[in-house]
């Protein structure tokens, strides 16, 4: 039996986003249990006041969870999945277009580095700019896939997919 996995989608997103619906069915599909948190109402008062509330949700979902969980997230689920790493179980870490910081929050990014993780990020990001990320990646001795992508990372669904795949072959039987 395969673990548990725990999505986080971005700001100005939900849970049925393109990305996280297409990385939980293909999950699904290999006998993984997934959840899909929906943060959208901690996302009302903005940016910075919404990873506190986002930390909350997702840390009560990983104390609930069945058994040490691979967190997904995109831009600030990726933000906020890495920042729940440091103080709960995880098993590991897959993010997407991943901000290094939040404008407005105390915190910048941070992530328990024992836990196998993984980085997607667009070379033509606008809103996280990926020499930031990279550099991030980098310092964390985290392995990184690279597109010609923007934010949104819309034009590599598939590639994203292929490469989820491979990551939770390491948490195999």
């Amino acid at each position: 039996m395969a673990g548990h996995i725990i999505l986080s989608h971005g700001s100005d997103s939900g849970p049925d986003a393109t990305k996280v619906s297409v990385l939980a069915a293909l999950a699904s599909a290999i006998g993984w249990t997934c959840q899909k948190l929906d943060y959208r109402q901690d996302d009302l008062p903005g940016h910075a006041a919404s990873v506190l509330p986002r930390l909350e949700r997702l840390r009560a979902a990983i104390d609930a969870s069945p058994s040490r969980p691979v967190l997904v997230g995109s831009s600030m689920g990726a933000f906020v999945s890495s920042l729940a790493s440091l103080d709960r179980p995880v098993a590991g870490l897959f993010l997407m277009a991943l901000p290094v910081e939040i404008p407005g929050f105390e915190k910048g990014l941070d992530l328990a580095r024992d836990v196998p993780s993984f980085l997607v990020h667009g070379y033509d990001d606008d809103v996280c700019p990926a020499d930031r990320a990279l550099g991030f990646a980098a310092g964390a001795g985290m392995p990184t896939l690279l597109l010609a992508d923007d934010h949104r990372l819309s034009a590599h669904v598939e590639a994203i997919a292929g490469q989820f795949l491979l990551f939770l072959e390491q948490f195999g039987e």
